[in-house]
């Protein structure tokens, strides 16, 4: 595994595995297991994607060290604010049966995200976070929150892939001091990305796959990633990207896929403001 450092000395593993969308409990526990055989350490969840409590039997139950693995989780808009954010903090730290949690993240850019950092300020004044950040925010909004707080997010987590790669994000956050990571790294598989004839290409000319591409783009670009699969074959596939590197020009190539915007969702749009405030994780 490769990482990158954060602004505080923590170690972010450039690939780790997302469980969005994974919300049985025993499909959820089978999966941390063998991803934890194939060799993931990072594990990235959210309050709102209601599986906290199973990957955190998971990981316990694993016999590894805790030292071994690190685990983000997210704040959800409902609970933006600064009591509603420790409350929701030590209700993740119960689900996930932790006593503390690596990287706890703004998981949208909504609601009052600016007493919600203050609470995480706080957290991680306590220790019982390692690092704190923000995920979807948008580059005038991260230069915002960054130019107005005390502590600067170590991380922002957004949608990053060969279709829409962020070039004036991530220049942004390189002058904050603020590690992008991406989620999405596979476009969530629109515009059949695993056979569009620029990634085959390059796969060919390596002996590997367009998604091995792919996450080797991201690596070459120095963003962590956190891909996510309920296949095991799939899983091991994903992390067999460390003997290979792209040649300048086959990153030239993969520039040139970059359509300028996402398909997925737009966070600067009024009715995503208004469907993710709507969103309800608990009464």
């Amino acid at each position: 595994m490769q990482y990158r450092t954060l602004s505080n000395g923590v170690q972010l593993p450039m690939i780790g595995y997302g469980t969005f969308q994974i919300r049985d409990a025993a499909q959820c526990g089978q999966c941390i297991s063998e991803a934890l055989e194939a060799g993931y350490r990072l594990f990235d969840t959210a309050a709102s994607y209601e599986n906290e409590a199973a990957i955190g039997a998971a990981l316990r139950g694993s016999g590894l060290p805790r030292e071994e693995w690190f685990v983000t989780t997210k704040l959800w808009v409902q609970d933006a604010g600064y009591d509603g954010t420790l409350r929701a903090f030590e209700h993740s730290l119960e689900n996930l049966g932790l006593d503390q949690i690596d990287l706890y993240l703004i998981h949208q850019p909504f609601g009052d995200y600016y007493g919600a950092w203050r609470a995480m300020e706080r957290l991680y004044r306590e220790g019982v976070v390692r690092a704190v950040g923000v995920s979807n925010f948008t580059p005038e909004r991260l230069v915002d929150l960054c130019m107005n707080q005390e502590l600067k997010p170590m991380v922002n987590q957004i949608e990053i892939h060969p279709f829409f790669q962020q070039a004036t994000a991530l220049r942004v956050m390189k002058d904050y001091g603020v590690v992008p990571q991406a989620w999405g790294p596979f476009s969530e598989a629109q515009k059949d990305i695993f056979n569009h004839k620029t990634l085959t290409r390059i796969a060919g000319k390596h002996n590997k796959t367009a998604a091995q591409v792919i996450l080797r783009w991201h690596l070459q670009r120095k963003t962590p990633a956190i891909p996510k699969t309920v296949h095991k074959e799939r899983m091991r596939e994903n992390l067999d990207v460390f003997d290979f590197e792209l040649t300048e020009k086959e990153m030239e190539s993969i520039a040139g896929m970059d359509i300028g915007h996402s398909e997925i969702i737009d966070h600067r749009c009024f009715c995503t403001a208004r469907q993710l405030n709507s969103v309800k994780i608990h009464g």
